[in-house]
């Protein structure tokens, strides 16, 4: 229990330091899942709510990883790079990226997933230290600290561009979910 108290603690100097919010977003899902997936950071349904993709976007992504065949209270482990909300929900700094790397790190070996998924730019850039396009690179697999991860479409951005024809965003995230279901099906 001291330990919890004790991480908690050192998330909400890290918030602070940053941006004065208190409220802090960790993870939800299962802790012993297969498939880690990492975001930005929360927005305002999450920090209302203390856990990650709740929002619009989140339902988008769990009604993808469903129709995919994965389970998302068994099978998904959920959590962001940056643990508190950006003041106006703006993209977190560098500053606050770096600040929040270690808590990531410390959350990736201790639920130590076979498969990381990637959504959107930022979850990119921090854990690939790739300046990439998510077009470019998204739905391919790339091994990291012996892991399987795959960037995909941020939701939002998926929610921005709603066609569901062949070639679009859209269509491309549903065939990624699907290679991602068989991956972890596999292993």
């Amino acid at each position: 229990m001291t330990g919890k108290i004790s991480i908690k603690k050192d998330f909400e100097e890290v918030c602070n330091s940053s941006n004065s919010i208190n409220k802090i977003v960790v993870a939800r899902g299962n802790p012993e899942a297969k498939l880690m997936i990492i975001g930005e950071a929360p927005g305002a349904k999450e920090e209302e709510l203390g856990e990650p993709f709740v929002g619009r976007s989140g339902k988008l992504l769990d009604k993808l990883l469903q129709n995919a065949g994965i389970d998302i209270n068994q099978d998904v482990y959920f959590c962001n790079v940056v643990k508190c909300r950006p003041p106006k929900n703006r993209r977190p700094t560098k500053t606050e990226i770096q600040e929040n790397l270690p808590w990531l790190y410390q959350q990736i070996r201790l639920v130590n997933p076979i498969v990381i998924v990637l959504v959107g730019a930022t979850a990119l850039e921090a854990i690939l230290k790739v300046k990439s396009r998510i077009s470019i690179i998204r739905g391919n697999w790339i091994d990291w600290e012996g892991r399987l991860v795959m960037p995909v479409f941020h939701p939002s951005y998926l929610l921005r561009n709603p066609s569901k024809e062949k070639g679009t965003p859209m269509s491309f995230t549903k065939s990624d979910f699907s290679k991602i279901k068989e991956k972890i099906d596999f292993l």
